[in-house]
């Protein structure tokens, strides 16, 4: 039977997404739930998987080209029987992947023994379960499969880490790839292939590049751009986050990072002066109850930022979980629109590339946005005495239209208390 691939609508005000790669020609097969092509749209891009398992016979819309939603964009031939409506399970790749196996599995097993006879070949690896592989040295295929036709979920290959599988079977010649840093820098651009004898070349924005190049200079025109720069002693920080880096792996599945800290330390200072957690609306102030932190994600093709909605009632085990997670996502292209949207302020960290501060663009609607820099051990002048601390400068643009100098100055300094005398007790 014949089935129509339709450009999904991945939100509500969405009308068109952008084709910017076919993972698949025509006459190649297919599985279900395997990405078949991926979209930009002007909120998030996405990887499309397909909805049924068979041969891709007809792609009717070319990379680059933008297509309504719900308008059928290939034509797949699917096995007699073969039923495409049937709900797919929830794919392992919208979880978060943790950084190490849980440390109390529910109950002790041998490790499986490698299979000796003929092993069936599994035509599609899920990402996350590809990756984390990767990382430890395992082959898939020797994992025990409990998904849909046999397929390895993330939870067989964390179970069969757990039970000792990837010790019992790593291959020698085989090596192992590094793990991947949560906060891994992107690559850098593709360098231009300049034709012969051309002293330029011309390549087109990509959707999501005219997408920020709009945003940015809307934003520039928008709002009266004012900049405040704070330094701030990290020691504390820094020690608890050493001090509980391995508990947080252990006992939620990822190392914990700085950016839990920013973010409860800024919800701490959005309470208190909830005018910078607001936006301007046809001349009036619109404040949010809500505190949506949006937390920027460097990509390698853009930036993206995904929210974290009603970040003040996380705790920090709750708040690294959600920014591991989401960052996770938006670098593999599974974030939801939803998951972009409606954000109330921001947070930004050119310091993890060594910037030593920037003075970011408003995200609007919102009225500030809260830049991180670099965190490095410098002497400071304490009580007259010279010590060494790891200090960091931390800086905010926000509206003036709406913000004040002495606004920013106070919200900054109630952040800046936070962060120096962090309270143990939350973590």
């Amino acid at each position: 039977m014949r089935v129509d691939v339709i450009m999904p609508q991945m939100g509500e005000s969405i009308a068109e997404g952008t084709i910017t790669r076919w993972f698949k020609k025509p006459g190649e097969s297919v599985d279900r739930d395997e990405p078949l092509f991926e979209i930009s749209t002007d909120k998030v891009d996405a990887e499309i998987p397909s909805p049924a398992a068979g041969t891709l016979v007809e792609i009717r819309n070319k990379e680059g080209e933008t297509v309504p939603v719900n308008e059928v964009v290939a034509i797949l031939e699917t096995e007699a029987g073969a039923v495409a409506e049937e709900p797919p399970e929830k794919s392992e790749a919208q979880e978060p992947v943790a950084a190490t196996p849980p440390a109390t599995p529910a109950a002790p097993a041998a490790a499986p023994s490698a299979p000796t006879g003929p092993r069936e070949v599994r035509a599609f690896v899920s990402p996350v379960v590809r990756r984390i592989a990767q990382e430890h040295g395992i082959d898939p295929e020797r994992v025990p499969g409990t998904g849909a036709g046999g397929r390895v979920t993330k939870k067989d290959i964390l179970q069969f880490m757990e039970q000792g599988g990837a010790a019992a079977q790593a291959p020698a010649a085989t090596p192992m790839a590094p793990a991947a840093a949560p906060a891994a820098a992107p690559g850098q651009p593709d360098a231009p292939s300049f034709a012969a004898g051309a002293a330029i070349e011309r390549v087109p924005m990509t959707a999501m590049r005219q997408k920020i190049a709009e945003h940015m200079v809307a934003s520039r025109r928008t709002s009266a751009h004012v900049h405040s720069v704070f330094e701030v002693d990290m020691t504390r920080v820094v020690g608890l986050r050493t001090r509980y880096k391995e508990i947080y792996a252990q006992r939620h599945g990822a190392k914990l990072t700085f950016t839990p800290f920013f973010v409860k330390a800024t919800c701490d200072g959005l309470r208190a002066w909830p005018i910078v957690n607001s936006s301007v609306e046809d001349g009036q102030i619109v404040y949010k109850r809500d505190l949506n932190i949006g937390v920027a994600v460097a990509l390698d093709w853009g930036l993206i930022v995904p929210v974290i909605r009603n970040a003040d009632e996380l705790s920090m085990g709750g708040l690294n979980k959600r920014v591991s997670d989401l960052a996770e996502r938006a670098r593999t292209k599974k974030l939801n629109p939803d998951e972009v949207q409606d954000g109330t302020f921001t947070i930004t960290n050119p310091g993890v590339f060594g910037g030593l501060y920037g003075l970011p663009i408003i995200n609007q609607p919102q009225v500030a946005i809260l830049g991180i820099g670099g965190i490095e051990k410098r002497p400071v002048v304490i009580n007259d005495a010279i010590a060494i601390r790891a200090m960091m400068y931390m800086s905010m643009s926000y509206d003036h239209r709406v913000v004040d100098g002495a606004v920013a100055d106070q919200f900054l300094a109630r952040v800046k208390k936070f962060l120096e005398s962090f309270d143990e007790a939350l973590m």
